[in-house]
C-alpha cells in the first residue's frame, strides 16, 4: 500500500513540475513578446492596417522666352465619402446643408446628392465616389463643406489626387517640350526639355501621407495633413519663342502635306547666342496626317548630301589646296572613279567652272574632283581637317537621344578608294539636322561655334536659381578669310541667276544658304525604294545674320518634287520673311534686373482658364485629335479614336457631367 501511494505522489510531483515548467515558459514567452519582439509584432500588425503612401509633388512649369506657358502641372482631386464613420447625430444635422453645397458647386440638384449619400449610408459604403478631376480651388472649398469639415474620421471626407501635365500650345513642339515618366520599377523615360531638366529642377521632392485600410480593403487618408509635405519642382524659362514656333510649325506642316512627305523638321536659332527659338518635328501617319512623332532635329543622324559641300569647301580653303577661283572640268556631268560614277543633276554637266560657281550650282563632279585629287595621296589630311572643326563630335545637348555624327577615318571599316569623292558631297558621312545647323551658324557668326541652347534660367517664383548663358564650343572653326569667302558663296546660291536657291531670292530681303538633295535607300539598288532627303540650311539677313535655320524634309513624293530648292527652300523663305517682319528693327537693351510681369500674368490667365468647366465634357468638335485626347485623358476618361485629323463627332454630348462618363469615342476626319 505504501509503495502504491509513493508512486502516486511521484506522479503528482512530476505533473506539478511539468505545469511549473509550462508556466515558466509562458511567462518567458510573454516577456519576450512584450519586451523584446513586441514592437516588431506591432509593426507587422500596423503594416496590415496602416501604410505610408507617396505624394507626388507638382512638377515645375516650363515657360517660353516671353513668359507664356509651354507646360504646367495641375492637381486633379478625387473625392470619396466613407458613410461608416459618421454618427447618426452628425448625419442628421449636416446631410441637408452638405447636399445643397455639393449641388451648387457641381451644378446639380441637391436631391441628386441626397439620394447618392443616403444609398451609400444604407449600404454601409466606405468608399463612395462623389467627384473626380476636381480642381484645387474646388477641393479647398469642399474641405469646408458641412460634415466634410470634420475630416475623414468623423466627416467621412476622403481625397486622393494626381498631378497631370497641361500644354497650352497643344501639339506644337511636343517632342521638344517633352515629358518624364517613371515605371513601376523606378525607371525613368525622359523626353525633351521636361525630361532633360527633370532631375535637377522640375521634378521636386515627394511627400508622405499616412493611410488606413478600411473594412472594404480601401486605403483612406488619416487626418487632413501630410506626414511630409511635397516640395514642388522649380520652373524653367526656355529660349522658345511662341510666335516663331507657330510660324515654323505651320510652314513645315503645309509643305509636308503638299509633297506627301514621310517626315520633316525645322529649327530656328539665334546666331550670336545659340538660343533655339523654334523647333518643329512632324511625322506622317498611315492616314496622311502629321504630328510630333519623334525629335528628328536632335536624334536623326543621316547623310546630309549637298549641304556638306560647305564643310568640304571650308576644309579645302583652310588647307589652301584650292581657292574659290580654281577651275575644274565637270566632265559633262559624269566623272568615273574606279568602278563608280559621280553624277551632276544636270545632264551634260556645266563644262569648266570655278569652285565658286560649282558651289552655287551644287556640282557633285567638281567637288568630288576637288577633294579626291588634292587629298588622295594623304586622305588623313582631309579627315583631320573635318575633325579639327569638330564634325565628328556631338554637340553635347541636354536633350536625351542626340544622334551621333559619322566621319570615317582612313583604315576604318567601310573606307575605300572612293570615300574622299563621296564624302566631298555629303555621302559616307552622317550628321543630325541640329549638328549641320550649328556649323552653318558658326559661319554666320564669324567662325564662332556655339552650342544650341534651349533654356535661359531656372526659377522659384521671381527668384532666379540658375542662369544658362551662351556656351562656346570652338571660338574659331576656321580663319576669318575663309569665313568671308564662304559667306559670299552662300549668298551667291540665292542671289546669282545660276544658283540652285535663286528661286528664293527677294529683292528687299537678303538670305544666304545651301540647298541639298540627298538620295536615301540607294544601297538597295531598287528604283522603287529609292527616296530623297530635301534640305535647305542658311541664315538671314545675309550681311548681318540674326537667325540661322535648317529645313529637312524626308521622302517627298517623287512625282510632286524632290529637290531641296523646291521642297525645303520655300519653307525657309516663308519663315525667314515672317520672322523678319515680327522682329524689332532695333534691339532693346534690358536692365540687369527684370521683373517678369508678363510671365506671372500669363500664368495667372492660364491658371484661371484651368479652373473652370472641367466637371463637364467640353465641346471638342473642330479641335485637333491630339489635343482632344490630351484634354480627355487629363479629365480621367478613357478615349477611343477613329480616323485622323480634327474631331468630327464625339460620342458624349457637351455639358455631360464627368462623373457620369467613363469612356468617350472621337471620330476624326
Amino acid at each position: 500500500m505504501a509503495i502504491k501511494e509513493k508512486n502516486i505522489m511521484n506522479r503528482l510531483y512530476l505533473i506539478a513540475g511539468g505545469l511549473l515548467l509550462f508556466a515558466v515558459a509562458v511567462v518567458v514567452k510573454l516577456v519576450d513578446i512584450q519586451m523584446v519582439k513586441g514592437q516588431t509584432y506591432k509593426d507587422m500588425a500596423m503594416a496590415k492596417t496602416e501604410k505610408m503612401f507617396t505624394i507626388q509633388p507638382n512638377r515645375g512649369n516650363i515657360y517660353a522666352d516671353d513668359g507664356s506657358l509651354l507646360a504646367a502641372s495641375v492637381a486633379k482631386y478625387e473625392i470619396r465619402f466613407d458613410a461608416n464613420t459618421v454618427t447618426e447625430k452628425d448625419w442628421k444635422a449636416n446631410i441637408g446643408p452638405l447636399c445643397d453645397s455639393l449641388g451648387v458647386l457641381f451644378n446639380r440638384p441637391s436631391s441628386y446628392y441626397k439620394q447618392l449619400l443616403r444609398k451609400a449610408r444604407a449600404n454601409r459604403n466606405g468608399y463612395k465616389l462623389i467627384a473626380r478631376n476636381v480642381e484645387y480651388l474646388d477641393y479647398a472649398r469642399m474641405r469646408k463643406f458641412p460634415l466634410f469639415r470634420y475630416g475623414p474620421n468623423r466627416g467621412g471626407f476622403m481625397e486622393s489626387h494626381r498631378v497631370v501635365r497641361e500644354y497650352p500650345l497643344g501639339g506644337m513642339a511636343a517632342r521638344s517640350i517633352g515629358y518624364e515618366k517613371i515605371d513601376n520599377e523606378g525607371h525613368f523615360t525622359r523626353v525633351g526639355l521636361d525630361g532633360a531638366f527633370g532631375k535637377d529642377f522640375l521634378r521636386g521632392n515627394e511627400g508622405k501621407r499616412l493611410k488606413q485600410k478600411s473594412a472594404g480593403s480601401q486605403w483612406k487618408p488619416v487626418g487632413f495633413d501630410n506626414i511630409v509635405e511635397p516640395q514642388d519642382g522649380r520652373d524653367i524659362v526656355t529660349t522658345i519663342n511662341t510666335n516663331i514656333q507657330d510660324i515654323a510649325h505651320h510652314a513645315l506642316l503645309k509643305q509636308l502635306e503638299h509633297y506627301k512627305a514621310d517626315h520633316g523638321c525645322v529649327v530656328v536659332m539665334e546666331t550670336k547666342t545659340g538660343e533655339v527659338k523654334a523647333i518643329s518635328n512632324l511625322g506622317r501617319t498611315k492616314e496622311g496626317k502629321y504630328y510630333e512623332r519623334l525629335n528628328y532635329a536632335v536624334g536623326e543622324s543621316h547623310e546630309p548630301g549637298s549641304t556638306f559641300k560647305l564643310m568640304s569647301m571650308v576644309a579645302a580653303l583652310e588647307d589652301k589646296v584650292v581657292d574659290t577661283s580654281t577651275v575644274f572640268d565637270t566632265e559633262k556631268g559624269r566623272w568615273r572613279i574606279y568602278d563608280r560614277t559621280v553624277r551632276d543633276s544636270k545632264w551634260g554637266g556645266y563644262g569648266k567652272i570655278s569652285m565658286a560657281k560649282a558651289f552655287a550650282l551644287s556640282s557633285n563632279t567638281a567637288f568630288a574632283k576637288m577633294i579626291h585629287e588634292n587629298y588622295k595621296e594623304n586622305p588623313k589630311r582631309y579627315v583631320d581637317r573635318l575633325m579639327n572643326m569638330g564634325l565628328h563630335e556631338d554637340l553635347g545637348l541636354p536633350i536625351v537621344g542626340e544622334g551621333q555624327p559619322v566621319i570615317r577615318y582612313p583604315g576604318d571599316k567601310g573606307w575605300s578608294g572612293i570615300s574622299l569623292a563621296w564624302m566631298s558631297h555629303g555621302y559616307e558621312v552622317a550628321m543630325t539636322p541640329m549638328q549641320t545647323l550649328a556649323f552653318y551658324n558658326a559661319i554666320a557668326n564669324d567662325g564662332e561655334l556655339v552650342r544650341p541652347r534651349f533654356i535661359k534660367e531656372a526659377r522659384v517664383g521671381n527668384k532666379v536659381l540658375k542662369e544658362f548663358g551662351k556656351e562656346v564650343i570652338n571660338p574659331s572653326i576656321c580663319s576669318k578669310e575663309t569665313v568671308k569667302k564662304v559667306r559670299q558663296l552662300l549668298k551667291d546660291v540665292v542671289e546669282q541667276d545660276y544658283g540652285t536657291g535663286n528661286g528664293l531670292y527677294a529683292k528687299n530681303f537678303s538670305m544666304a544658304g545651301k540647298t541639298g538633295t540627298a538620295q536615301k535607300n540607294y544601297v538597295a539598288k531598287d528604283p522603287d525604294k529609292l527616296q530623297y532627303i530635301s534640305s535647305f540650311v542658311g541664315y538671314f539677313p545675309a550681311d548681318n545674320p540674326k537667325y540661322s535655320c535648317i529645313v529637312i524634309i524626308h521622302e517627298p513624293d517623287r512625282e510632286v518634287g524632290i529637290y531641296g530648292a523646291d521642297v525645303a527652300g520655300p519653307v525657309f523663305k516663308d519663315m525667314a520673311q515672317k520672322i523678319h517682319t515680327i522682329s524689332p528693327v532695333v534691339d532693346e537693351v534690358l536692365p540687369v534686373k527684370v521683373e517678369y510681369g508678363p510671365l506671372e500674368k500669363a500664368y495667372g490667365k492660364f491658371y484661371a482658364h484651368a479652373q473652370k468647366e472641367y466637371h463637364k465634357v467640353p465641346n471638342l468638335k473642330g479641335m485637333s485629335g491630339m489635343d482632344a485626347v490630351a484634354i480627355l485623358e487629363n479629365l480621367g476618361l478613357q478615349v477611343e479614336v477613329s480616323g485622323n485629323g480634327k474631331v468630327k463627332t464625339q460620342s458624349v454630348a457637351e455639358g455631360t457631367n464627368i462623373n457620369d462618363v467613363t469612356k468617350i469615342v472621337l471620330q476624326l476626319s
